[in-house]
């Protein structure tokens, strides 16, 4: 992708380590575990203890970033900056205000509005607090274990997030949310998958003006995002974990429904065209 002199977002809240703003002062390692055990002593739960701390800006551990690390929170920075220009001008051609996401970096765990999660939840969107939260270190496991490297693999994940985000201004987070609560388990999630390639699609309208604006694709860029897609399918990483698939249990969608979805946002570039809720069940 062509990111240089790209502006970065501030809405970006990093929380991978000390030094940044807010909350208590740093009781540190030691601190962390002698407060732990007052905890458990008190009858407290001291993995809540830890969360807190972190939530209010205490790191688990010292972190100092590498280089690498610094050129990933620029690129998601930039990405970032992305879906707010696009989507403040895809709301506003359709008479709507756009009200940016905020982004929370993280290692290892976070406390969220949705409650606390760790790295191996994998980046996620928080309705409760309208943030997206992402370990950056998820971007290597993409390239190392899912084969599904690429800068604009990565910048797909991040989209797809801010999809749910744009799901969660348009109302459809709360009114599918609402249809789970008096679902079965079956279909809760075939919702959740029609609502997790709604957000792929949402990339895809992503992509189409964010190089409509900026000239930011480059070849090959589009199959990086493809190829994330289908690394990512249900169906796949079921075969790779377990050896068969239970379609009943597909959540996010099949790798064939996740590049189809993300590849027809991207060439219509027209909001109308991802009603993924009206699609036959079996048609999507």
């Amino acid at each position: 992708m062509r990111l240089d002199g790209r502006r970065e977002s501030e809405n970006v809240e990093d929380r991978r380590g000390g030094g940044f703003s807010g909350g208590k002062a740093s009781l540190g390692i030691g601190g962390l575990i002698i407060g732990g055990l007052i905890v458990w002593l008190l009858g407290g739960n001291p993995m809540s203890f830890f969360m807190q701390q972190l939530s209010d800006g205490t790191p688990i551990e010292n972190y100092t970033p590498t280089p690498e690390d610094e050129q990933a929170t620029q690129f998601a920075k930039r990405i970032l900056a992305g879906t707010e220009d696009v989507w403040t001008e895809v709301f506003r051609q359709n008479g709507r205000k756009y009200v940016p996401p905020k982004m929370v970096l993280f290692n290892q765990a976070v406390q969220s509005g949705c409650g606390s999660a760790s790295s191996s939840t994998g980046p996620f969107y928080c309705s409760a607090d309208q943030t997206v939260y992402i370990d950056l270190s998820f971007f290597k496991e993409m390239e190392q274990r899912l084969n599904a490297g690429g800068d604009f693999a990565y910048a797909y994940v991040i989209a797809h997030e801010v999809g749910h985000h744009v799901q969660y201004l348009l109302g459809t987070l709360e009114q599918v949310h609402n249809q789970q609560a008096r679902s079965g388990k079956t279909e809760s999630n075939r919702l959740s998958v029609r609502l997790e390639l709604q957000a792929d699609f949402y990339a895809g309208i992503w992509a189409h003006y964010d190089n409509q604006m900026f000239e930011s694709l480059e070849d090959g860029d589009i199959e990086e995002g493809l190829n994330a897609a289908s690394q990512i399918g249900d169906d796949r990483l079921q075969m790779q974990s377990q050896g068969y698939t239970v379609p009943d249990a597909f959540n996010h969608g099949t790798s064939a429904q996740r590049t189809r979805w993300l590849k027809k946002g991207y060439q219509s570039g027209n909001l109308s065209q991802g009603d993924t809720f009206s699609v036959d069940y079996s048609a999507l």
